[in-house]
């Protein structure tokens, strides 16, 4: 079956998707404000991610986990930091340096600018709406961030950091033959701890 067709795994994961958004939505402001605080301490002290030229991250939207404590902390480590941008062929990253200014994209999404030259990152801060202990996730439906996995991981390995609540977390992820295991998994209680097949 080719990637994201409609399939019972694709109605299954929209129902995990709306119930694990509710509960992030239903969180208090400064509980998340906190947690992403906390997130990005703990995802600065795993070492590969040190290792990293490029640092692939995102801008939050809604009531995301905010992904700005942890870019600032990388940039005070000397890393350079890199946002996607959603085009027809996929998510292309561009260098964000502090102070730039983004411009709106799709999806409510804040982007760089066009004119920045694209970026492979080698590590990636990924979004997500679920996530199991198996390290599978649950995206927004579109394939993105899957898409953007397998194109960067044909430059070589590609380290993935999921960043998430713990309210986001489910049982288990219906995982479909696209859908890859992320690397690590980080919430506002630390490390999760992953298990692998």
């Amino acid at each position: 079956m080719a990637p994201h067709t409609t399939s019972p795994h694709r109605s299954r994961k929209a129902e995990l998707r709306k119930a694990a958004l509710a509960r992030r939505d239903a969180l208090d402001p400064e509980a998340r404000a906190a947690g992403s605080v906390a997130v990005a301490e703990t995802v600065m002290t795993i070492p590969a991610l040190a290792e990293a030229a490029i640092v692939g991250a995102f801008w939050p939207i809604r009531s995301e986990i905010d992904p700005r404590p942890l870019i600032e902390r990388l940039f005070a480590r000397g890393q350079r930091v890199a946002l996607p941008k959603v085009t027809p062929d996929g998510l292309v990253f561009r260098e964000w340096k502090a102070g730039e200014a983004l411009v709106p994209g799709g999806f409510g999404l804040s982007e760089p600018r066009d004119d920045l030259p694209p970026l492979d990152p080698t590590a990636l801060i990924v979004p997500l709406a679920a996530f199991d202990r198996r390290g599978q996730r649950i995206g927004y439906g579109a394939g993105y961030y899957d898409k953007a996995i397998a194109r960067l991981s044909g430059n070589g390995p590609v380290l993935t950091i999921g960043v998430a609540f713990s309210v986001q977390e489910i049982e288990h992820v219906p995982a479909e033959a696209h859908d890859r295991p992320l690397d690590h998994m980080i919430t506002e209680t630390g490390p999760v701890p992953l298990q692998r097949d």
